[in-house]
């Protein structure tokens, strides 16, 4: 960019008058460095177990301060590792899973007679147990079966369990007594076809029948 271009203006970072530096130095306390007379215009902090709290330093002993400053001086090697893990949570106390009252709410034995499982319900077999609510009802393979699979079920009268045959004849048996032309025309039992068919194709196409 051009210095003298017409079209920008040249950026100034306005200095700090002298007078504002005299008054800096003035009003700061004076540097805690043995020795020093320098007023301490920078603060460093006091270390370990002293959070919070800082020396008054000038510039140039605060960079020598900073250059050799070392948070975990004096701390053995296991007392620095422990510290750092613990650093990732904040320093809070941490758990293994299951270990905070797991047991205890899924009602073990004497632990809790009050809670004995039976207000949770595990359809997953995540905890691998039988316990709690009945589990969602599943498909001759092991899957699980989706709300629109079971309609398609109930649509034709069936169990989930119902065999590949037994889908076929009842197909065929819903169609013949629903089927137009053998109810004069009724629309509500054409309707109810139309169902059944949706209802079989469905099934056919998940691979049920």
């Amino acid at each position: 960019m051009k210095f003298d271009s017409p079209l920008f203006d040249k950026i100034r970072i306005k200095p700090i008058e002298r007078n504002k530096k005299q008054k800096l130095k003035v009003e700061s306390p004076a540097c805690d460095w043995a020795g020093c007379k320098e007023p301490g215009t920078h603060k460093a902090p006091k270390g370990r177990d002293r959070e919070g709290e800082f020396w008054n330093y000038c510039i140039g002993h605060v960079r020598e301060y900073n250059a050799n400053y070392n948070y975990f001086s004096g701390m053995k090697d296991d007392a620095v590792a422990k510290y750092q893990k613990d650093a990732l949570t904040g320093h809070r106390p941490t758990w293994k899973m299951g270990q905070n009252g797991g047991e205890k709410k899924r009602g073990k034995k004497g632990a809790n007679p009050d809670l004995t499982g039976e207000s949770w319900s595990d359809p997953f077999r995540i905890f691998g147990g039988t316990s709690g609510a009945a589990p969602s009802p599943e498909a001759p393979e092991g899957r699980m079966i989706r709300n629109a699979e079971r309609k398609a079920f109930e649509t034709l009268g069936l169990e989930i369990d119902a065999t590949a045959e037994a889908m076929k004849a009842r197909y065929k048996e819903l169609v013949k007594r629903h089927h137009p032309d053998a109810n004069g025309g009724d629309r509500s039992s054409e309707d109810r076809f139309r169902a059944v068919v949706q209802a079989y194709n469905y099934l056919k196409a998940q691979g049920f029948c």
